[in-house]
């Protein structure tokens, strides 16, 4: 035991706050639970900072000179721990912090200062996670006046809000006692584009912020409010009124373990005691402040109990400490606590708030903190939300305010096809007007957005670069029109989805192609027709052959002999017998279903084969651009287009040999010239190019792989995103589609039809007529070998009953030779029956 004065611990708090009066009676438990277990008998001295840094600096002076205090506890804010250490210091008397936010210097200028609190810079990035969780890209931070501690936390904030792609559109510092200015800020606020606030204010002062805001319509729908760890940690002590305020409020919120049984035991006492001791508060639970707190006593405590009575020995023990308090593991690391890394997500709603879950530093967005429970990188896996103003549809983060003034948007007034921008006006360049592919469907993209974007067309005849640079400059809004999406763009503005196809191609003259004619005869079908056709006049001319067989001349020589005679004639069926040479209805039947057959084919033959003589055959002069490269040759791009600088950079053209024109005909003239050998175009311009010059131009080579065309936008932009899923829209309804085949449809050709041959025809064209013409002949070849058949069989039942005629005519025959050629008569027996009658027959 340490007896007399310096077994004295002295706490600084604000008595009049609901964290002082957790803080008070926490640390006073924290005294006589270390006596009672210990057998110690350390006192406890508090005192009153009145939330004023200078009433905590005398506070200070006073216990440690007047009540021999050996160690100081407190106070909350960094203002008034940063002149309480320096009382410490110059008094070598160890102060713990209960401040979470600190300078990072703060223990290395201040020597005996200890900070007792976790740190809370991660709240951060649970702040950040949750703006990243619903793609809001602006966000505005509200903080009080005088806070220096806070230059540390915004910049984990924007370094956070970075990763996840948002920045910090305003960061306003608000004094606590001037309402006006409270009010004006709010205001200017209000008109800009941003709809997610960060408040991270003590209570007190959060709450006048709320009241102000909802008087404003600001706690209403679209608007967004995420307080933090200082504000909402006291959420279990609002009441029904606060709560009726902060209604759709998200907070961060510190984790400590609840569910131990340590803090359950510390819970039921506190609960009891706090509500004897403040019964005007609405709620007697306590907050991570009184955890706090009572941790920062017991570690003083053990280490003046273990130390010699000399404040450097003191000072040395409470560094090392290291024991498991109500909050978590008590280990100090350059006199700091790590920092904290789980945080609460809760969400005010009704007359109190919900917890959704959980954040932290190694596994994300949780429900539930354990080993086998589901994590996520986004806030939405937690479930709904409810938001400002009743909603439960998530706040697109971003308004347009009503005061704004419409969108500048730049177009280009010298592309080389004006059916994707057109400028037209009188003579002087007023009344102008903008049509065109790419503003018809900026239009059609406007409409398919859900709030109404005020805009208006401003002509611009620079390059396409320059345009995208005004972006940047902050001359243009946006920029629309046919402009191709290259990284060097990038630098300046940011792009919609592609809403072209994207490509760059190679066009070159055409050539006629009349080789390889000697099999001209055999395109009209294809291979398996031809086999087909032949197969089909074989079985049919044999079906015939076979039918007539008996009416021709008796077949002589060998088999092969016969069989080439009988292939001769399925042939030469079809073309030398004729119906009334035909000796059965059989053989007729097929015959006709034959020449039908062979008609509709030789016809479709003839139509095709004349098609493909005379319609031309067309190949590229130069198949790809090594062989241009190796002659030298001449190119050409459209002027003030990135292809230039792709021919140069990528594909390695001489800069001399690169020519620029501003019109298709120019560049067709060009190639008809040979003033050029090929001119590389983007696929879309592609697209018109040959539609309007079908035949005398063709794409050659592959297709290289740039962007496509798209909006352009300043870099951040928050509009970006909902115009592209506009966009989106657009395509998936059909209605780009839709514009450039009208577009397209609209070039007539120069150049009368198109180039493509007449395809070879398969059988599939012809499956019915073979279907037909081979079933009949199988039906009459069948009936005829019925009909054989059946005549076979009568005749042989006619020659049996001839035969046995003929064998008892001659049998007959046979008796009468005998008796004329016996001597003596024979007798017959009596019993032998019919005897008379064949006597008589005889």
């Amino acid at each position: 035991m340490v007896d007399g004065g310096r077994g004295k611990i002295g706490a600084i708090v604000d008595k009049n706050s609901r964290i002082g009066k957790e803080e008070s009676l926490a640390m006073l438990m924290a005294v006589e639970d270390f006596n009672n277990i210990n057998y110690q008998n350390f006192s406890f001295v508090i005192k009153d900072s009145k939330n004023d840094p200078n009433q905590a600096a005398l506070a200070a002076e006073d216990l440690i000179s007047m009540q021999q205090v050996q160690v100081l506890i407190g106070p909350q804010t960094w203002e008034a721990v940063s002149v309480v250490a320096k009382v410490g210091s110059e008094n070598k008397i160890p102060v713990l912090a209960l401040a979470n936010d600190m300078p990072k210097w703060a223990t290395e200028r201040l020597a005996f200062l200890v900070q007792a609190s976790p740190s809370q810079f991660n709240q951060m990035r649970a702040v950040a996670a949750i703006i990243g969780s619903w793609d809001w890209r602006l966000v505005n931070v509200i903080y009080e006046d005088g806070d220096f501690s806070t230059a540390d936390i915004f910049s984990n904030l924007e370094h956070a809000l970075k990763d996840v792609g948002a920045e910090i559109s305003e960061l306003v510092s608000l004094p606590q006692f001037d309402s006006n200015l409270l009010s004006n800020e709010l205001e200017r606020l209000r008109r800009g584009p941003s709809r997610v606030f960060v408040v991270h204010t003590s209570f007190k002062f959060g709450l006048h912020l709320f009241q102000t805001a909802k008087e404003m319509g600001m706690m209403e729908k679209e608007y967004v409010w995420i307080t933090t760890d200082s504000f909402t940690s006291l959420a279990h002590s609002f009441n029904v009124s606060v709560n009726s305020l902060l209604q759709g409020v998200i907070g961060v919120k510190s984790y400590f373990p609840e569910n131990h049984p340590p803090f359950r035991k510390f819970y039921r006492r506190f609960c009891s005691r706090f509500r004897i001791e403040h019964s005007d508060e609405y709620n007697h639970e306590p907050s991570i402040f009184a955890v706090q707190a009572y941790d920062a006593v017991r570690t003083a405590a053990m280490a003046m109990s273990r130390s010699q009575g000399t404040a450097h020995h003191l000072f040395e023990f409470i560094k090392v400490a290291d024991f498991q308090g109500l909050g978590g593991n008590i280990q100090f690391k350059h006199r700091k606590l790590a920092p904290a890394n789980t945080f609460q997500i809760i969400n005010v709603m009704g007359r109190s708030y919900r917890e959704l879950g959980f954040w932290s530093v190694e596994l994300g967005f949780s429900r539930e903190l354990g080993k086998n429970t589901s994590t996520s990188s986004s806030m939405k896996d937690l479930g709904p939300v409810f938001w400002p103003g009743g909603y439960s549809e998530t706040p697109r983060g971003w308004a347009i305010p009503t005061d704004a003034r419409p969108l500048k948007i730049g177009v280009p007034t010298s592309p080389m096809f004006k059916q994707y921008v057109n400028v037209e006006g009188d003579q002087i360049g007023n009344n102008l007007s903008f049509n065109g592919l790419a503003i018809d469907l900026f239009k059609a993209t406007l409409d398919n957005l859900c709030f109404p974007l005020p805009h208006k067309f401003y002509a611009y005849s620079g390059t396409y670069d320059d345009l995208v640079k005004q972006i940047y400059l902050k001359e243009f809004d946006a920029a629309v029109g046919d402009i191709a999406i290259v990284s060097s763009r990038y630098e300046h503005a940011e792009f919609t989805h592609p809403y072209s196809e994207a490509g760059l191609v190679m066009i070159v003259p055409t050539i006629n192609n009349r080789s390889n004619r000697a099999l001209l005869f055999t395109k009209p079908f294809t291979l398996t027709m031809w086999i087909v056709i032949s197969v089909v006049n074989v079985y049919n001319g044999f079906v015939v052959w076979f039918i007539e067989r008996n009416h021709g001349p008796e077949p002589e020589g060998s088999m092969f002999s016969q069989a080439g005679t009988m292939l001769c004639s399925s042939f030469t069926t079809l073309f030398s017998l004729q119906g009334n040479r035909l000796h059965s209805n059989l053989s007729r039947m097929t015959m006709v279903v034959w020449l039908f057959v062979a008609l509709v084919i030789t016809q479709i033959y003839t139509a095709n084969l004349t098609s493909m003589l005379t319609i031309q055959q067309l190949e590229p002069t130069i198949s790809n651009i090594e062989t241009l490269r190796r002659m030298n040759a001449f190119v050409g791009c459209g002027r003030g287009s990135f292809v230039k600088g792709y021919l140069e950079t990528v594909l390695h053209f001489p800069t001399e040999t690169i020519k620029n024109y501003s019109t298709p005909d120019g560049l067709a003239d060009a190639l008809r010239n040979q003033e050029i050998a090929a001119t590389f175009l983007e696929v879309p311009f592609a697209k018109l190019f040959l539609a309007r010059f079908c035949k005398e131009f063709m794409i050659s080579g592959p297709t290289y792989k740039v962007g496509g065309f798209g909006f352009a936008f300043p870099r951040g932009s928050l509009l970006l995103p909902y115009v592209n899923q506009a966009l989106l829209k657009v395509s998936e309804t059909g209605k780009y589609r839709e514009l450039e085949g009208s577009m397209i449809a609209s070039e007539k050709c120069e150049d009368g039809e198109g180039k493509d041959g007449s395809p070879s025809l398969s059988p599939n064209s012809f499956f019915l007529l073979f279907v037909l013409s081979a079933g009949v002949s199988t039906i009459a070849l069948t009936l005829y070998v019925y009909n054989a058949t059946h005549n076979s069989n009568l005749q042989q039942n006619t020659i049996w009953r001839l035969m046995i005629a003929v064998m008892r005519k001659w049998g007959n025959h046979r008796r009468r030779f005998s008796r004329r050629v016996s001597e003596e008569p024979h007798t017959i027996p009596n019993n032998f029956p019919n005897a008379t009658n064949m006597q008589s027959l005889a």
